[in-house]
């Protein structure tokens, strides 16, 4: 049995995190071992996202873990190893929120308050003011929109996450392509991990960054996390009349969402119905177009009525269905089992200051940079559901 101070189960966006800031501490020197089942990602949420950040959230917590975030993308080469690795490239085109009512108007003032009051550079728009910037658009349903295009937009988190595991590797980071069966535990401890391969690994903490299978492997140690994939639709297509400028990730009152993606323009939606899949089920929706996306486009902006889709793919949020939010830290009962999951389609954006909170949390038994507390597995347990209303 192949003995390790610290396992991550799940190698994509959020256990890279964790391995590469574990490794760059320097009061840990232990052994760190990532079990990935799909060491091309090719199923993972992180190959399936459409890669943006926001600020635009209605918690604070989830303000200033993208504040945070937003200033480790910019600097990320004054945190690699003797300043190497390249400069992520950022795309702030915004993000615009339209609502269609008074209540969803509300939320928007209410949200815009907080975030003003965090620092960020959220600016509500009536229809006139977003007309006159984006004329293009259709606002006959709008009462109010928000807007803010200060460290919000795409970032190239691809080429951040193989720089992590790189450095990783260098520090000493096994990885290795396998898949939890089963868990060993006892004594208000997780023991051991038993493989599919067939081999059985100690490990002095185990960090459960499994995406949208962390339920599973959850409840292999007797725990319900509420945690399960949805469906999540994209699509990139080519409009036969560019917008004369770039256009915000508009968050439409139908539910779909659309920006600027290079010279052509990518949207997504989730499925009608928006429940719970199997981790492996990725089966397409064809008509999903359209019945509902298309519709909701060219109503928005009517330059949509002749575009043409030149790729389409479905991927998995970890949905949290008890409030959105992510679980993060240890289980109160089993100490040395910490949750990464649940993130609901912000993971992506989120990983830097996870990533730091888990090695923090591993290491000190505490959170040094980001209070993150209010995450904790706690809440679930007792009833606090953290609500995160800003979910696309």
């Amino acid at each position: 049995m192949q003995p390790y101070d610290v396992v991550i189960v799940g190698g994509a966006m959020i256990g890279a995190s964790v391995a590469w800031h574990l490794s760059q501490r320097g009061d840990f020197s232990g052994r760190v071992l990532v079990v990935e089942r799909d060491p091309g990602f090719e199923f993972a949420s992180s190959s399936h996202t459409n890669s943006c950040m926001r600020q635009q959230f209605s918690t604070e917590v989830n303000i200033r873990i993208s504040q945070y975030c937003a200033d480790f993308i910019r600097n990320f080469r004054d945190h690699m190893r003797d300043h190497e690795g390249p400069k992520i490239h950022v795309h702030p085109f915004g993000y615009l929120y339209l609502a269609a009512d008074a209540a969803a108007a509300e939320h928007l003032r209410q949200a815009q308050a907080l975030q003003a009051r965090l620092g960020a550079g959220t600016r509500l728009l009536d229809a006139r003011q977003i007309a006159q910037r984006w004329p293009f658009l259709v606002l006959d349903d709008v009462v109010l929109g928000s807007f803010n295009d200060r460290d919000e937009g795409y970032f190239d988190g691809a080429t951040m996450a193989d720089w992590w595991r790189r450095q990783a590797k260098r520090a000493g980071v096994e990885t290795i392509t396998d898949e939890v069966v089963a868990l060993e535990y006892s004594d208000a401890q997780i023991q051991a991990l038993q493989l599919k391969s067939g081999a059985r690994i100690a490990c002095g903490a185990l960090v459960n960054a499994a995406g949208p299978r962390a339920a599973q492997l959850a409840a292999m140690a007797g725990i319900d996390l509420p945690v399960e994939p949805r469906k999540r639709y994209t699509y990139v297509f080519q409009a036969e009349k560019p917008l004369p400028c770039d256009l915000p990730l508009t968050v439409d009152p139908s539910g779909i969402h659309v920006r600027t993606d290079g010279r052509n323009y990518m949207v997504g939606a989730a499925p009608e119905d928006d429940g719970p899949v199997a981790p492996d089920d990725f089966a397409f929706d064809h008509g999903l177009w359209e019945r509902r996306v298309w519709p909701a486009l060219a109503a928005r902006i009517p330059a949509f009525e002749r575009i043409r889709v030149l790729n389409e793919w479905v991927g998995h949020y970890a949905y949290n269905r008890i409030d959105q939010n992510a679980v993060i830290g240890p289980h109160p009962e089993l100490g040395n089992l910490f949750f990464a999951n649940g993130f609901s389609g912000h993971g992506f954006q989120q990983a830097p200051a996870v990533g730091r909170a888990l090695a923090e949390l591993i290491c000190t038994g505490g959170f040094e940079t980001l209070d993150l507390s209010d995450l904790g597995f706690a809440r679930l347990l007792e009833g606090r559901a953290l609500k995160e209303a800003a979910i696309i």
